[in-house]
């Protein structure tokens, strides 16, 4: 089993461009960390954090993510088995629809 410094430290330092890498508390940032390797994490970064956290645990966090990219949104729906209905970013995204749909 990995502890907090060994799973950050295999991740790569541009997810995480906007922060000192070496604050991050891998139990404390757990959100963070998800939405970071989710929106821009490479798949071995992804089975990494599933390795981490559990596949049940990451699905949990990424339904109380605010934002989330559409296709991002449809692979946790996919990947997770969760309705979309389920994710925060999808119930906020249709209480606040955007003028131009893309």
């Amino acid at each position: 089993m990995l502890d907090s410094k060994d799973f950050i430290s295999q991740l790569s330092p541009t997810l995480f461009w906007d922060v000192d890498i070496s604050t991050l508390d891998a139990q404390k940032h757990a959100s963070y960390i998800v939405e970071r390797v989710l929106s821009r994490g490479r798949w071995e970064e992804f089975k990494l954090t599933l390795a981490f956290y559990s596949a049940k645990k990451v699905g949990e966090i990424a339904t109380k993510l605010r934002y989330m990219d559409k296709i991002v949104l449809a692979f946790c729906v996919t990947y997770f088995d969760i309705p979309k209905e389920n994710f925060r970013c999808y119930t906020e995204r249709q209480l606040h629809p955007t003028h131009w749909d893309y």
